[in-house]
């Protein structure tokens, strides 16, 4: 295994503050690097929302974070520990939710949660009361004596979460932990990750839903081929594909020529006509609808509605990456 062992910068007193520092880490798959170069750093006490399209490396830089991979090369630290030389010490200070509820379908909600609490070394007696309070705290108390296999995949998703908490970890890495749940799930899981941030865990979160990323991270990372093309708060990134969006729906057998001349001077660009509708990033976003009804009526060109948004997440992405959000899985992340 090539340079793995880090650079003298890295040998330096760690920043408290800081809970995920990498640098230049690269991981290979035969002829894929799923990494290729990342530089990311995740402070303590925020959400950092990893974003890329499948098959740009996320599952593979959260496996090397979490010791379940050895990067080629580069180097990484999480709450201050090198994850080559401390992975045992990190590990017992980590939670992880996947993709898939790891739970055993044959073993009740309390008996997985008192597995897992003896695995991390706790005593029967203590494991036991952990997994409860784990139950109550996730909603599951009344289905904590029946098999997981009766769980609903909301239930099972909650109960993986809960999993990774026992040990009361001070960082939860959760890839893409809302996959296949329903929006009634999503918006339950939601609720759960605000709760466990406002109590002071960091988090790590992968997702393809461009609406989580937007409500639960403070500050969003992409990655795309391997390497790290932006990051950002979500107003940040918004604000690198344009300013607000004025939308103007004309009414029946309003002139779009008229409508686009006269809304020139409000954009940088020129407004772009598709049937009744105009668009156009406005250079000032203070009293753009009173401006744009101002110039529209002096033009005889008449409006149904106006509306002023700013870009979403979905813009951002589809801008940075050429790419939508949802995609076929890459070879990396299958490799992976």
């Amino acid at each position: 295994m090539a340079n793995v062992s880090p650079p003298p910068e890295f040998e330096q007193i760690p920043d408290p503050r800081v809970a995920i520092e990498v640098r230049e880490i690269v991981k290979r798959f035969g002829q894929v690097k799923a990494l290729d170069g990342v530089d990311l750093t995740a402070r303590k006490g925020e959400v950092l929302g990893l974003l890329g399209p499948n098959g740009a490396g996320k599952t593979t830089l959260v496996r090397v974070l979490t010791t379940l991979l050895k990067p080629d090369s580069g180097t990484a630290r999480v709450l201050g520990l090198d994850v080559l030389r401390d992975a045992a010490r990190l590990r017992a200070q980590i939670g992880l939710a996947g993709q898939y509820a790891a739970v055993d379908e044959n073993l009740t909600g309390l008996e997985n949660l008192t597995m897992v609490g003896r695995l991390y070394g706790f005593d029967r007696r203590s494991a036991t009361t952990r997994g409860g309070e784990l139950l109550e705290q996730f909603d599951l108390v009344e289905a904590g004596r029946r098999p997981t296999k009766t769980y609903s995949g909301g239930m099972r998703r909650r109960l993986d979460l809960a999993a990774a908490l026992v040990a009361k970890p001070p960082l939860l890495f959760l890839d893409e932990p809302t996959t296949g749940l329903d929006p009634r799930g999503r918006l339950g899981l939601w609720d759960v990750l605000e709760r466990l941030v406002a109590g002071g865990t960091t988090a790590l979160l992968t997702t393809q839903y461009l609406d989580e990323a937007d409500r639960l991270a403070d500050r969003i990372a992409v990655i795309d081929h391997g390497r790290l093309i932006a990051a950002g708060t979500p107003d940040q990134l918004k604000d690198r594909v344009g300013g607000e969006r004025l939308e103007v729906q004309l009414e029946a057998g309003a002139d779009p020529v008229l409508a686009v001349r006269a809304l020139v001077p409000m954009a940088d660009e020129p407004p772009a006509a598709e049937g009744r509708l105009v668009t156009l990033n406005v250079r000032e976003h203070r009293g753009a609808i009173v401006e744009a009804v101002r110039r529209l009526s002096g033009a005889g060109v008449g409006v149904d509605d106006l509306v002023l948004r700013r870009p979403g997440l979905d813009e951002v992405f589809l801008a940075l990456t050429g790419r939508p959000a949802e995609e076929r899985p890459g070879e990396e992340e299958r490799a992976a």
